[in-house]
């Protein structure tokens, strides 16, 4: 049987929400940090922790086609992370004949870009700028038109609806030069509900008042640059291939997207991986903090209380809202993802059962749960005074400072983020170190012993 393998660092929500998928979906994976692939874990040395069994199948060892799965995130910080060695290992491993599936930020890693260090180049293809300032703020769902001739192209159907979140662009070769092979699998062919523009919500939008805007102050709201462009594309290299997605095909009850996500499982594993879920291949609901506490730990319940008081702070001054039950929403400018990202790794820490003495999980944690339980309170309080401070800055950008006073405070609020955050688009400060042992932990809470 095909070994499907997940790479976990810099993932964040975007891999949890892959981990999610394949549990949902019975597909059995084995996941991987950065420096295990450095060391050759996609050469036949076994995993650290072991894998996941979803639906009790095992897999073997033998030569059979594999996958490798790279979720959403930071595509520079997962190539620093793989280093040199790690990120020739993905090479060999495709070249070899195994398969990659990326989505967004995973998608981004695959391309071809000026560093050799930042990029795979599994892809010719390169990443394409942004002409707006408002481009590359964009989430929800896109209608997708796909290729029928394919057969990685989502069965039955040359026309779905996906979501994305706040993806990038694929830059095609100019005409006339060598594409590579590279095969378009969806093009975008419109909007769904729901669809938004950093923090502006189209559908409460007068088509009216965004076409004022644009006339009235230059700025491209709607996403008209989107219509016809590549969201989905797949090609080889050397004896393997990859499928490069910007839609997120793994987000929860998605049910035409989790479908073509069922199907890619099956042919990119040559069906070896065949997800053993429900038939349609759906991925249900995910209500993120509402799964049974399974581990109680105090140092996660407690970090769990302070986080969500921090986001009713957030809520209560309109600088935070729920786009949906597992999405925080955020005004533009603000840390959401990293918010996000932590209050859903604690949730899914606390969702899962209680590690037995001695294993990997209770033996890092005993080591690193009291000063994680020291961080979270720092990050949570200072968290709800960046927030408050936040909505001051609203109040004072509208009105004229005093003695320079708006310079003073507006250094101090970018320090404050900064030390909290780190420098954007990377997730450091506060909530980095936060987040580097949440991953460490599930990393060893999801997986199986490895003589189960």
């Amino acid at each position: 049987m095909a070994r499907v393998f997940v790479l976990w660092d810099e993932s964040h929500l975007w891999g949890v929400l892959v981990l999610r998928a394949l549990r949902a979906l019975g597909t059995p994976h084995v996941i991987l940090r950065a420096h295990d692939i450095a060391e050759g874990a996609l050469a036949g040395k076994s995993a650290p922790f072991g894998e996941f069994r979803g639906g009790g199948a095992r897999s073997d060892t033998s030569d059979t086609p594999s996958l490798l799965i790279v979720p959403g995130g930071w595509a520079r910080g997962r190539a620093e992370r793989l280093g040199p060695a790690g990120m020739q290992a993905v090479r060999d491993f495709v070249a070899a004949g195994g398969a990659y599936l990326g989505f967004c930020g995973g998608a981004g890693l695959a391309l071809t870009g000026p560093r050799r260090e930042d990029s795979l180049d599994l892809c010719p293809w390169g990443r394409m700028g942004f002409a707006g300032r408002l481009q590359h703020f964009l989430s929800g769902p896109v209608r997708l038109r796909c290729d029928p001739a394919s057969p990685l192209g989502p069965p039955g159907t040359s026309d779905i609806l996906a979501p994305v979140w706040w993806p990038a662009q694929f830059a095609p070769p100019p005409a006339g030069r060598d594409d590579g092979g590279v095969r378009v699998l969806a093009r975008y062919a419109g909007l769904g509900d729901d669809f938004w523009v950093a923090d502006l919500n189209l559908a409460l939008l007068p088509e009216e008042t965004l076409t004022d805007w644009e006339n009235l102050y230059g700025l491209q709201i709607r996403p008209d640059f989107l219509q016809g462009r590549p969201a989905v594309i797949s090609g080889s290299y050397g004896a393997g291939r990859y499928v490069l997605s910007y839609p997120h095909l793994e987000t929860p009850d998605s049910p035409e997207a989790n479908a073509w996500l069922a199907h890619l499982l099956r042919q990119l594993t040559d069906g070896g991986a065949a997800p053993r879920g429900t038939a349609a291949g759906l991925i249900p609901p995910w209500q993120a903090g509402q799964d049974p506490c399974l581990w109680p730990d105090p140092s996660l319940v407690a970090a769990k209380k302070a986080l969500l008081k921090a986001i009713a702070v957030g809520e209560s001054h309109l600088l935070l809202f729920w786009r949906n039950p597992w999405l925080l929403g955020w005004r533009r400018g603000l840390p959401g993802p990293g918010i996000n990202s932590a209050y859903a790794l604690i949730c899914e820490g606390l969702a899962c059962p209680t590690p037995a003495p001695g294993s990997p999980a209770a033996t890092y944690w005993q080591e690193h749960g009291p000063e994680f339980a020291r961080l979270a309170e720092l990050f949570c309080s200072a968290l709800s005074g960046l927030l408050l401070a936040e909505r001051l800055d609203m109040t004072v950008r509208a009105g004229g400072g005093v003695d320079g006073a708006d310079e003073t405070f507006n250094m101090s609020l970018r320090e404050t983020r900064r030390a909290l955050f780190g420098a954007a688009p990377a997730l450091g400060g506060l909530c980095g170190e936060l987040l580097g042992r949440l991953e460490e932990l599930c990393a060893r809470l999801w997986a199986g012993p490895p003589d189960a």
